[in-house]
């Protein structure tokens, strides 16, 4: 393992795609307003998440849900991705920073502007990741779905090291979720 990633993980370093914008419906003592994220407490049992498509930013099979805030907007967020087995996230980056705890599964991450599945460093569920905007990553699971959170400040954004690599530019793409909560 090399020195920057020992240490950056040591740190707590990682970076997921961020824009998962599907909202979910928290239990907070029955009060059905939308959350910002800095007012009003929230409590969500795992059975009561509603997941949603993930956005049109993420490659198709990416499942998301909004558990606090707007990732679209400026403020504080909380989400979750549910993200297939072998899945591949191409090398990008975020102007903003993220923070990334593994909920169940394993999630994969790998430094720079090159997809190299063997520079990946695996962690499992509980294992945590954080990476400053702007650091190129990339991001894959293992061989199981794998449930990661993401919490951040919005406005939140991918923005792919190659634009041809970027979901949103590729023909013929059958995903139909929109890039932000509606």
């Amino acid at each position: 393992m090399t020195r920057f990633l020992r240490s950056a993980l040591t740190a707590g370093a990682l970076c997921i795609p961020a824009a998962v914008l599907v909202p979910a419906t928290p239990s907070s003592a029955g009060d059905d307003k939308k959350h910002t994220g800095t007012t009003q407490s929230v409590v969500t049992e795992a059975k009561d998440v509603k997941w949603g498509n993930g956005p049109a930013s993420l490659p198709p099979g990416a499942r998301a849900a909004v558990l606090d805030g707007d990732p679209t907007k400026k403020g504080p967020f909380t989400m979750r991705a549910k993200l297939p087995a072998n899945y591949r996230i191409a090398p990008h980056h975020h102007p903003a920073d993220e923070r990334v705890t593994v909920i169940s599964g394993t999630a994969k991450i790998g430094m720079g502007e090159k997809f190299d599945e063997a520079k990946m460093t695996s962690l499992p569920a509980g294992g945590y990741f954080s990476m400053p905007r702007g650091h190129r990553h990339y991001f894959g699971t293992g061989g199981e779905e794998t449930v990661i959170q993401i919490n951040g400040i919005g406005p939140w954004e991918i923005v792919y090291v190659n634009p041809a690599d970027d979901p949103r530019k590729q023909k013929g793409q059958s995903k139909t979720a929109p890039d932000s909560a509606p």
